[in-house]
């Protein structure tokens, strides 16, 4: 089995999610029509990578948690993102991944590393890695933005993950980090990669020009956004070109 992934390069209304989904409600729309299975939006894709938690955190069922499971049940796809949430068990918000499945899936997880540089670690609460969710015969591990810095993250989840899906909100003056850094987890790891970053300027003033980009599991480019634009990207996700690549190239038997 195959699946069909779409990610979606967008640009975000600040602290305004009523104005975001607005925006990014028909691009999903289309990305279903054009036969998409599972689709990603951004890093806290409705709100913006905001600090101000007392504004923009939200309860499990949520504004954003809501759109996303309604989205889904239009669409019959697998709807991906993250956002600010009041999550069970913590004493301040996470920055919470959700995938919202077509018959009312719900499968979530923390950031495992917010964001110091920026004051992430002053407002939200870091989570732990997650088992992978497996659709249509992939195995999809996921990790949010910062998380993308730290190897030993997707070392660990590795041998049980096929895409590695990670949304961000990622700033233009480290682009090549991000690029770069993306490129690299589909090569050591020999799995799919799909990084998928806002555009536009945010509420803080940190500029973001997308470049969002799907690697396979040799690390070749399967699918690039225009930097700066808004854009969905399309790529077929096969898992069996990663058992053959990992079966041809046994480097992670090395580790």
């Amino acid at each position: 089995m195959t699946l069909q992934l779409a990610a979606i390069q967008h640009d975000i209304a600040w602290e305004s999610p009523t104005e975001t989904i607005a925006a990014v409600r028909p691009l999903v729309l289309n990305a279903a029509e054009q036969g998409a299975t599972l689709i990603s939006l951004t890093e806290m894709w409705a709100c913006g990578f905001s600090m101000n938690t007392e504004v923009v955190a939200e309860a499990p069922d949520g504004r954003t948690a809501t759109t996303m499971h309604e989205l889904a049940e239009e669409t019959g796809c697998w709807i991906a993102g993250s956002f600010p949430e009041h999550t069970p068990g913590h004493d301040r918000p996470t920055n919470r991944f959700l995938l919202a499945g077509p018959n009312g899936e719900d499968h979530r997880y923390s950031k495992t590393k917010p964001f110091s540089f920026a004051g992430e670690t002053d407002h939200y609460d870091g989570g732990t890695p997650v088992e992978p969710v497996v659709i249509d015969g992939v195995r999809i591990t996921p990790f949010i933005c910062y998380d993308l810095r730290f190897t030993d993250l997707f070392w660990n989840a590795a041998a049980d993950t096929d895409l590695y899906l990670v949304p961000a909100n990622w700033p233009s003056v480290r682009r090549e980090h991000w690029m770069t850094l993306l490129r690299a987890r589909a090569i050591e790891n020999q799995a799919y990669v799909c990084g998928v970053n806002r555009v536009g300027t945010a509420g803080d003033g940190l500029a973001h020009t997308g470049d969002s980009r799907i690697f396979d599991p040799l690390g070749e480019p399967l699918a690039e956004a225009p930097p700066g634009s808004v854009h969905t990207m399309r790529a077929t996700i096969d898992p069996a070109k990663v058992a053959e690549v990992r079966s041809t190239f046994r480097f992670m038997n090395d580790r």
